[in-house]
């Protein structure tokens, strides 16, 4: 079993200290998304958690805990977001220097093969243009390479609760952006890749990405994994399966382009519920929640080492 930790909220920033306790008591409750009253209780032993994914903006909040996981049995890696957006898109992160100082923190704990570097997502509009991206991500390369095996970008999306706030972004502009940040990126020696876009920027040498990565994961763990593709996501997400533990509308980074928290008012007032001694991320478990048993199973298919 894959853990996400998460997709739908900022986990190391927000939640570090609950999450060692979920890994310490050895399960967590997930809410279905779609119906609040519905609990899933899963099993978070070691023995069937193959790799946990952290996704982040800032993991400053969680560094300290990291030995703590390592202790407790776990792998995993890092998806790392860095842009250069300040106030204007992401109004409660850190300043990109801190950021990046804790990329290095990071770097010093686990080593380059377990972060990856996310430029995404890219937005375009009066302040932000596309000569913008170009040379901001060539300054960042410069700053990161040297920590990083990886970086994938992706194009904002506008969805339902964004469609009067987000700029649209046309094929040629995608295209004239994939060409730059290529050649940037092969400047530094650092791959390219894309996040479940459907545009094919591989003529630039830029792959297709998978976040939740087998080849990755099974780098980290030596050992071989059978895995599916994941089928809860975009048709053009090349993702494995996982399983998320995270709750919409609880992330606090204040990202305007967000998908996954549509207002920081509410989810100040959701993260004002949470407990981090709950099994569950917001609140406690109710009489009238219904709880349902999940399995888990590990996915290696050997224990013999790959690497």
């Amino acid at each position: 079993m894959i853990i996400s930790a998460s997709r739908r909220t900022d986990i190391p920033s927000y939640y570090g200290k609950w999450f060692i306790n979920r890994l310490q008591d050895g399960c967590v409750l997930i809410q279905n998304p779609y119906n609040a009253l519905r609990l899933s209780k899963l099993p978070l032993a070691p023995e069937t958690t193959d790799c946990i994914v952290f996704w982040t903006k800032n993991p400053a909040p969680m560094l300290d805990e990291l030995k703590t996981v390592s202790e407790l049995g776990y792998k995993y890696y890092f998806q790392y977001t860095i842009t250069p957006y300040g106030e204007a898109w992401e109004s409660n992160l850190p300043p990109v220097e801190n950021r990046l100082d804790s990329l290095y923190l990071l770097f010093d704990k686990i080593g380059k093969h377990r972060i990856v570097w996310r430029y995404d997502p890219i937005i375009l509009d009066d302040i932000f243009s596309v000569q913008y991206h170009i040379e901001h991500f060539a300054s960042l390369c410069e700053k990161i390479h040297s920590y990083v095996d990886q970086c994938i970008i992706s194009f904002v999306d506008s969805y339902h609760h964004l469609q009067n706030s987000i700029p649209f972004i046309g094929a040629e502009q995608m295209r004239t952006i994939g060409k730059s940040f290529s050649e940037i990126a092969k400047l530094y020696s650092l791959e390219l890749a894309t996040c479940s876009e459907k545009i094919d920027l591989q003529e630039y040498g830029i792959k297709r990405a998978s976040c939740v990565d087998k080849k990755r994961i099974e780098q980290i763990i030596g050992c071989p994994i059978k895995s599916k593709k994941d089928l809860g996501q975009r048709p053009v997400c090349g993702c494995i399966e996982s399983v998320d533990i995270g709750a919409y509308g609880t992330c606090l980074n204040g990202c305007k382009y967000c998908y996954a928290t549509k207002s920081r008012q509410a989810a100040q007032k959701r993260f004002g519920e949470h407990n981090q001694d709950s099994p569950l991320l917001i609140g406690w478990p109710k009489d009238n929640m219904i709880i349902l048993e999940r399995e888990a199973h590990s996915t290696k298919v050997s224990q013999l080492r790959l690497f």
